[in-house]
């Protein structure tokens, strides 16, 4: 029978090994067990891992147990001292063995064998440890700084739920004790908001943690930091912002670090403001990068693949499930192809989206009416500072295309704004120029406008081109888009509103017919008061010649409806037009604004180049699979003329909607 380990030890008195012994072991690649490791203060330090330990005798072999784990008192006041000489500069040794005791990765078995370092410390161990530096962190100066960063960046959140608390009391209150590493415990925090390294939540010995329970322990430690140290919102807003995923990263971490952010505004809602408006400046990015995109690929291919996304994709780019296919990882990368590189930015695009539609809902829902105004005025804020001052975005501007039309007087308050701009002539022409277009596509597509708004924005709309063409006419000699940009865009803005929204200015609507009813009347019953008439007769025929420089798409819609409505012929002065040479020239938008030098157009029509405006309405069809849901129920169709099947959807709104970005030869 062989005696236990306890009894051997009772029974054999203390041996040493021989050097011969000691020289036949290492002939046998064998050698003595570890002996415990004493710091460099002297103290003695236990292997962390209790396992036998063997020892070789010249008659037998014996085994040792470990001795027993120190208790929480003893490392914590090995901690103090390790601190205390570290500071004071007598001696690191047991400072440096207290930074590798959290620099452990349990997860990298094999670089931990190769590398010869100590053994791992056991979680009761690790419990320890940390325990000892929450007593002590008021000790933890900025010459503590190597040894906060380890402890920072040690591996916390796969382990259970007992040590990511207690981690998270040691991450408050090092922020609130040591305000010089409040900016570092809120940097480890946002890295972890987005992009996940992929074993995160896959610690050896604990349970898996999935992806949605790491970003709740997060949100959990934020927002302890936050209650502790009111101040760190200043500190925390840069941060944000820096850690942004970039460009090239994928949909699934911008969409989570979207949802994340938003989160952060339910415990941090003095950050609203400006988390808000750093997803929007990200979405505008990406919107326009989109249509960059669509260009270096065939624009047919491109609208194709647009349309080609399902709303499934859209579902899988924002699922957090943590297996190996859908998990959000860092190491994630875009393949180094232009077409999947353009669907991955529209997932993208899409799904952070549909997270800020659902985050404004509830105030338009639920809120009350200073909710729905003090909402409202930040969407109106992101629109004038982001939004309207670039060229090209497509999709982000349907935020407020949406929230404007919950309630009759927010559309009232949004066209009130935009009319205000147009008439103000300290604003910059491109800004004027670009604010036309905005209010020309919300009147026309906006499904809940009322018809008689349609004619207030219509008349004020006239009698700004009134007002521009009086000033205008004295130095006219042709048209000419360079001198006379904000006349030529708030003409091309009342022939869009003309070509979708006639059934609104008739006669007959003004007595209060539905368009509808409008339709079933016959093209001879149809009139419409003399200020409609007046007012596009007048510039049509006028010296500006707006039908030479309005988008042809939009000219030729405006002439087969005007031809219908027996309203006014203007086919006379096409024809006369297509014979009429000008001077090549740079638009407004060209000249004013450098941005625009990529997106130059570059129409040759004879000797004639880039003389016409750009067919850019900013409410054209909405494609986005899955956040197109906010938008359908507020958009208004093409109808085109009553009873012509030539003026089918396919047909007109195709050269109407899609036509107006790809009309380019």
């Amino acid at each position: 029978m062989v005696s236990s380990p306890v009894s051997i030890l009772k029974k054999t008195p203390k041996y040493t090994p021989t050097s011969n012994l000691k020289h036949n072991m290492d002939d046998m690649n064998l050698s003595f067990s570890a002996s415990p490791s004493i710091g460099s203060d002297g103290e003695y330090s236990p292997s962390p891992r209790k396992r036998p330990r063997v020892q070789f005798t010249a008659k037998n072999m014996v085994f040792y147990e470990d001795p027993p784990e120190k208790s929480a008192a003893v490392v914590r006041e090995e901690v103090r001292r390790a601190i205390q000489r570290h500071v004071s500069g007598t001696d690191s040794g047991a400072y440096d063995l207290l930074k590798e005791i959290f620099s452990m990765d349990p997860r990298k078995q094999e670089e931990r064998y190769a590398m010869d370092t100590h053994e791992l410390p056991t979680p009761t161990s690790l419990r320890n440890h940390l325990l000892g530096l929450l007593s002590n962190v008021a000790a933890l100066d900025r010459s503590c700084n190597g040894l906060v960063q380890a402890v920072l960046y040690s591996v916390w959140l796969g382990r259970d739920e007992s040590y990511v608390k207690l981690f998270t009391r040691f991450l408050g209150n090092l922020a609130a004790a040591q305000s010089p590493h409040l900016g570092s415990v809120l940097k480890m925090l946002v890295t972890y908001l987005g992009a996940l390294p992929r074993d995160t939540g896959k610690v050896p010995g604990y349970d898996v943690v999935p992806v949605t329970e790491v970003y709740r322990r997060v949100h959990a430690a934020l927002r302890r930091v936050m209650q502790l140290v009111p101040s760190s919102s200043g500190a925390l807003s840069p941060i944000m912002s820096i850690n942004f995923p970039f460009e090239t990263d994928s949909a699934k971490a911008n969409i989570a670090y979207t949802r994340n952010l938003l989160h952060i505004v339910k415990y941090a809602p003095e950050l609203q403001a400006d988390i808000l408006a750093l997803v929007t400046e990200k979405l505008v990015k990406i919107d326009v990068q989109i249509q960059v995109d669509m260009d270096d690929v065939e624009d047919e291919l491109g609208e194709e693949m647009l349309q080609e996304v399902s709303p499934e994709d859209a579902i899988l780019a924002e699922d957090d499930d943590d297996d190996d296919e859908g998990s959000i990882f860092s190491d994630d990368s875009l393949e180094e192809n232009p077409a999947y590189t353009l669907k991955d930015n529209i997932l993208k695009l899409d799904g952070m989206l549909d997270l800020l539609f659902e985050f404004y809902s509830p105030s338009f829902t639920t809120g009350t009416l200073n909710d729905q105004q003090g909402t409202l005025a930040l969407l109106f804020s992101h629109f004038e500072r982001i939004i309207l001052p670039t060229y090209r975005s497509r999709h982000s501007q349907f935020l407020l295309f949406h929230f404007t039309q919950t309630a009759p007087a927010f559309v009232i308050l949004f066209t009130g704004e935009c009319i205000e701009m147009l008439f103000n002539k300290a604003k910059p022409a491109i800004m004027r120029q670009s604010i036309a277009a905005y209010l020309a596509s919300f009147i026309a597509r906006g499904a809940h406008i009322p018809s008689e708004v349609v004619r207030d924005v219509f008349s004020l709309l006239g009698e700004l081109l009134y007002r521009l063409q009086r000033e205008y006419l004295a130095t006219c000699s042709g048209p000419d888009l360079r001198r006379y940009g904000p006349f030529y865009s708030i003409a091309q803005a009342l022939l869009y509103i003309f070509c979708f929204r006639w059934r609104d200015l008739t006669t007959a609507a003004v007595e209060g017919d539905t368009p509808d009813q409008v339709d079933e009347l016959e093209p001879e019953d149809i009139a419409f008061p003399p200020f409609v008439k007046e007012i596009l007769l007048e510039a049509v025929h006028s010296k500006l010649n707006p039908l030479k420089v309005c988008a042809p798409v939009i000219v030729e819609q405006f002439a087969r409806l005007t031809q219908y409505l027996n309203f006014i012929y203007v086919y006379s002065i096409i024809e006369a037009n297509k014979r009429l040479r000008i001077s090549s020239f740079r638009s407004l938008a060209v000249m004013a604004d450098p941005r625009f030098s990529q997106v130059e157009r570059e129409r040759r029509a004879g000797d004639d180049l880039g003389h016409q405006l750009d067919a850019y309405f900013p409410f054209d069809p909405y494609q986005l699979p899955r956040s197109r849901r906010w938008v359908t129920p507020d958009y208004n169709e093409w109808r085109g003329i009553p009873g012509d099947h030539d003026d089918s959807d396919s047909e007109a709104s195709e050269s109407d909607e899609d036509g107006a970005e790809t009309d380019e030869e």
